[in-house]
Parts: C-alpha cells; structure tokens; sequence
C-alpha cells in the first residue's frame, strides 16, 4: 500500500479528485447565492499550491509534503465553510428584503450539505486506513452529496439579482388601473411581470410613499399577487427599489414581513366573513387565496406576527 501511495499515478489521481472536488462544491455553491455573480476563479487560484506540492512529491517522496499537502487543502474547506455561513446569512437577508415568497429560496441544506462534504473530506484525507472498501465508500458518499446539491440546483428557484438598482421607469407588461388589477397567468417557473401603474413617480418621501402602499398595494390588494417583488411593487408605486427599500428599513421591517402581514391580515378578514356567514373553511385553501403559495410559508408567518399556530389561532377564534 505504501508502494501505491509514493506512486506518481496515484498522487496525480489525488491531486485530481481533490481538485474537482473542492472546485465543484465551491461552484456549485456559490451559484445558489443569486444575490449577485460571486467567481470561482479564486478557486483555481488557491488550489495552485497543492498541485506544485504534488508535483514535488512526485520526485522527492518527501513525508513532509504528504503530511502538509492534506492540511493544506484542508484549511480550504475550512476557510470557504466560514466563508458560506456568512455568505448565506447575507443571502437570506437579502431575500426578506427583497421577496415574499420565500419557499424553496433559502439555501441553508446546501450549507449543510458543505459541511458534510467537509467531514467526508477529513476521513479521506487524514484517516489511514488501508482498505479499498473505505475508499469506494468514501467515494460512493461523495457521489451522493453531489447528486443532492444537482437536484437543490434544478429546483431552486431563478431570481432577479436586482443588484443594480435604476430609477423609476414605467415598464410594460401589467397595469394598475385604480382598484382594477389584471390577472396574468402565471407559466411555472418564469418571473412574473413588472408591473406599471398610473402613480406619479416620487422620490424618498416616506410620507408619499406610504400613502402611494395604501392606494397601489393596499387598496387594490396588489400584495395577493404570488411571487411579487420588492422591485415590481416598487415599480407599481411610482418609485425605485432603493427609496421603497429605505422606507421599510425605516419601519424596522423587511419586505418580506410587510407583504406578509398584508396577508395574514387578508386572511384573518376573510375567515372571520366566512365564520359569520357560516362557510365551509379550510385552512389551506384561504392561504393561498390570501397570497401564500404555501401553506408551511404561511403557517411560519403566521406564527412569527401572531405567537399562535394557525390551529390554535382559529380555536380560540371558534370559542
């Protein structure tokens, strides 16, 4: 075995996995984050050092090399966990200020997923043990994770990146007219369209912003519409996601919650008619007629602006 590990085949095949391995996840990661183009070029980079410390070891055999080249990349994985735990926080904060419909956005399994792939990497690297099944095993696992990590690609949703904020403009496709909201039918997996309106175009005046919600967003019920942006309800207002951006942070709270809480409130409206009227309620049906896409979204929300569960909300409301 030791014979086969100073082999020149072997080390190159090493270098290689490590390589792609490394390479692949941290792709395949940073693609998730959709907040803005993150490169992976730094990747590559830093990987330099170990295929010239495999190159080495190639001709001397050297112990040390075989010993500090593991650690080495090692301390990668290290360094780019601690770099995905602060890059997700961000991502998801970005999310809430910018989106309602969170289901299915957030990015957490795929950290999980990270560090996962970082155990396996220390039992492959740093664990000596001489056994073709082990590494087979090892191999198999990893082929598994990666297969996970495909699969959350193809079903996480493609988002707008927004990262560059314009002024405000009256696009096309949708208008607002008063009270008068036209429905478009919604083809799965497209964004929605921005939506015009007749508002006037304002600048940061949180006052005339929040008369422009009530009368745009509020009165028409704008906010039932699935998937709405921060920035197509921007657009709806007559202003620009930065200025609708600061009057939410202003009121210490996000998009995502004050979309939400329209919602609920819809919902609470809705089934108090329902109970006085003596209807047939169920529960998830009036969620999604509330502008919930799905009813684990809406029970989280629900929660969150209430202390109760959706259960317990609608008992007490009975007695």
């Amino acid at each position: 075995m030791d014979t086969v590990i100073h082999s020149a085949g072997y080390v190159a095949v090493v270098e290689l996995d490590s390589m792609l391995l490394l390479t692949t996840l941290a792709g395949t990661l940073l693609s998730m984050l959709q907040d803005r183009r993150r490169r992976v070029w730094f990747v590559f980079v830093a990987m330099i050092p170990f295929v010239v410390m495999g190159c080495v070891f190639m001709f001397t055999h050297s112990q040390q090399i075989l010993f500090i080249a593991p650690v080495y990349v090692l301390f990668l994985y290290v360094l780019f966990t601690v770099y995905m735990v602060f890059a997700v926080r961000s991502y998801s904060r970005w999310l809430n200020d910018n989106y309602a419909d969170l289901e299915n956005k957030k990015v957490w399994l795929s950290q999980t997923v990270t560090l996962v792939c970082l155990l396996a990497f220390i039992l492959y690297t740093l664990v000596d043990i001489d056994s073709i099944i082990y590494l087979f095993f090892m191999h198999f696992t990893e082929l598994l994770l990666f297969g996970l990590l495909l699969w959350r690609v193809e079903t996480l949703p493609q988002l707008d990146s927004m990262s560059a904020d314009e002024g405000y403009s009256q696009p096309s496709p949708v208008a607002v007219q008063g009270a008068d909201v036209t429905e478009q039918r919604e083809t799965p997996g497209a964004t929605p369209p921005i939506l015009q309106t007749t508002a006037s175009p304002v600048n940061f005046e949180p006052v005339l912003i929040e008369q422009q919600l009530a009368e745009y967003c509020v009165a028409t019920q704008l906010y039932l519409q699935h998937n709405l942006t921060l920035l197509q309800l921007a657009h709806a207002i007559g202003t620009n996601r930065s200025y609708l951006s600061q009057y939410f942070s202003r009121q210490g709270i996000t998009y995502n919650i004050y979309i939400n809480n329209l919602r609920i409130n819809h919902f609470i409206r809705r089934y108090q008619e329902a109970t006085r009227s003596g209807q047939q309620i169920v529960a998830q049906q009036l969620a999604q007629e509330s502008g919930f896409r799905s009813y684990s979204t809406f029970a989280r929300a629900f929660m969150s602006r209430t202390g109760q569960s959706v259960t317990a909300w609608m008992r007490d409301a009975e007695g």
